[in-house]
């Protein structure tokens, strides 16, 4: 416990009350390291004695720290500091594959040699012809009309009609997520999503500055009972969710519960950010929430997870009222997408080369998922036949950490929970992602190695280790 630490309290300035300028002196020592992930923060009646302040307002800013997602609270415990989400990704989810690691800790596209000879015939046919036409203009900030046209046909494949002026291209989903978030939260704001979400709207919440809370899911995602009793009391202002093959558990929303989300949304005025990336690797036609909601549901996806992971262009639908609003976010974060991926997905998509990968995307992850499910099978929580990722039982005599660590000595990365609790604790899990220039030899051998590692009793802790 940080029982010699005391936090400077911000200096005044208009407007800002104690409790503020305690939680602004708290995140100012977490930032610079006084305070590292993990500490214990003193009790709020020793805090305030200690401070001349009134438990009430340690109170307060203890939980204005929280909610800005530096420090948790634990029933019985105490408060502690956070590890920011940011660095919980960097250390679970690597940004380089060292030499003879598998790295399953990204969830990336197949990477076939058909990826390899269109994306080499495609940057030929580009060098060859006139780029001004989208090389030169920086202008229109949302995309231009033929990449906007495009991006409308192939929103409508994924059961999206949608008129070209209501779409903004983007850098892809992520991107398209955050330019949806900031056009509706503010700070503060309370944000919906599922009880385990993509780390990037988790790390959004510090960016935004709104408030997160996960809400209980099954293999379809969000409860809409759970959503409802969450919107009774008038504080949500949006849910952001992903339906389709959901990170990192795999969860699929049928046509029904899709319905259901709409319905409450509708019913509490709840935006709704439906995060489709993964959509367009269905091959059954489900419904789309923010179809549903054309006045409060904004629709993002992009090509990285299904097409090719590089092509980085992004389509955002927005309700038609927040369109401008929403062209002028973009503009001044990024000005726009950037126009000569945009070319690259707009000529896929006009010839018809976005669609034959597509399919051979969605026959490679087939095979991968049935090696999860033969090599697998009785460590498997969730998977679908078309997702990039399995989620697994940990073995109740394991840590999620020792698990990372005896699989990363085995020349193995995955992902555990950690990153993708919205709120609480982790629930328990490794996430494994099959997608990457892997071949199915390659894979099947790491999953043996994952099997293997899962069956045995861990070891004595710290004796692994010793030479």
């Amino acid at each position: 416990m940080a029982t010699e630490w005391l936090p400077g309290l911000a200096g005044e300035r208009r407007g800002a009350t104690k409790h503020k300028r305690l939680a602004d002196g708290i995140i100012a020592d977490i930032d610079r390291g006084v305070l590292p992930p993990g500490a214990q923060l003193p009790p709020q009646r020793d805090l305030a004695q200690r401070l001349g302040l009134s438990v009430q307002t340690v109170g307060l800013g203890y939980k204005e720290a929280e909610r800005r997602g530096y420090l948790r609270g634990e029933v019985g415990r105490g408060t502690f500091v956070r590890s920011r989400v940011t660095e919980r990704a960097d250390r679970f989810m690597l940004d380089r594959s060292p030499t003879g690691l598998v790295d399953l800790s990204i969830i990336r596209a197949a990477w076939l040699d058909a990826h390899e000879q269109a994306s080499r015939a495609l940057m030929a046919e580009m060098a060859a012809s006139e780029n001004s036409v989208w090389m030169r203009p920086c202008r229109p900030i949302a995309g231009l009309a033929r990449h906007r046209e495009a991006a409308a046909r192939w929103l409508a494949r994924l059961g999206v009609q949608a008129e070209p002026d209501r779409i903004l291209v983007t850098g892809g989903a992520a991107h398209a997520v955050f330019l949806a978030l900031a056009t509706v939260v503010r700070p503060g704001d309370l944000v919906l999503t599922e009880c385990l979400t993509d780390h990037g709207v988790i790390g959004l919440a510090s960016v935004l500055g709104y408030a997160l809370r996960g809400l209980p899911c099954d293999a379809e995602g969000v409860l809409p009972d759970a959503l409802a009793e969450a919107c009774a009391g008038g504080q949500a202002t949006a849910l952001v969710l992903v339906p389709s093959l959901g990170n990192p558990t795999g969860h699929l929303a049928g046509a029904e519960r899709r319905r259901q989300i709409a319905d409450v949304a509708r019913r509490h005025r709840l935006f709704v950010v439906e995060d489709e990336v993964c959509k367009p690797l269905l091959d059954t036609e489900l419904p789309s929430i923010a179809g549903m909601l054309p006045e409060l549901g904004f629709f993002a996806t992009s090509f990285t997870k299904s097409v090719m992971t590089g092509l980085r262009a992004g389509y955002l639908v927005v309700p038609p009222q927040f369109a401008m609003r929403t062209t002028s976010i973009l503009r001044v974060t990024s000005w726009s997408g950037v126009p000569a991926v945009a070319e690259m997905a707009t000529r896929w998509v006009e010839s018809g080369a976005a669609a034959e990968l597509l399919s051979l995307q969605r026959a490679e992850i087939r095979a991968r998922q049935e090696m999860v499910r033969d090599v697998l099978g009785a460590y498997v929580a969730g998977r679908h036949p078309l997702s990039l990722t399995a989620w697994l039982h940990v073995p109740e005599r394991w840590t999620e950490e020792q698990l990372i660590l005896a699989l990363a000595a085995r020349g193995i990365a995955v992902t555990p929970s950690d990153p993708f609790v919205a709120g609480g604790e982790p629930r328990g899990g490794l996430r494994v992602a099959i997608g990457g220039r892997y071949t199915h030899e390659q894979l099947r051998a790491a999953f043996a190695t994952i099997r293997t590692t899962l069956a045995q009793v861990p070891p004595v802790h710290g004796v692994a280790g010793i030479a």
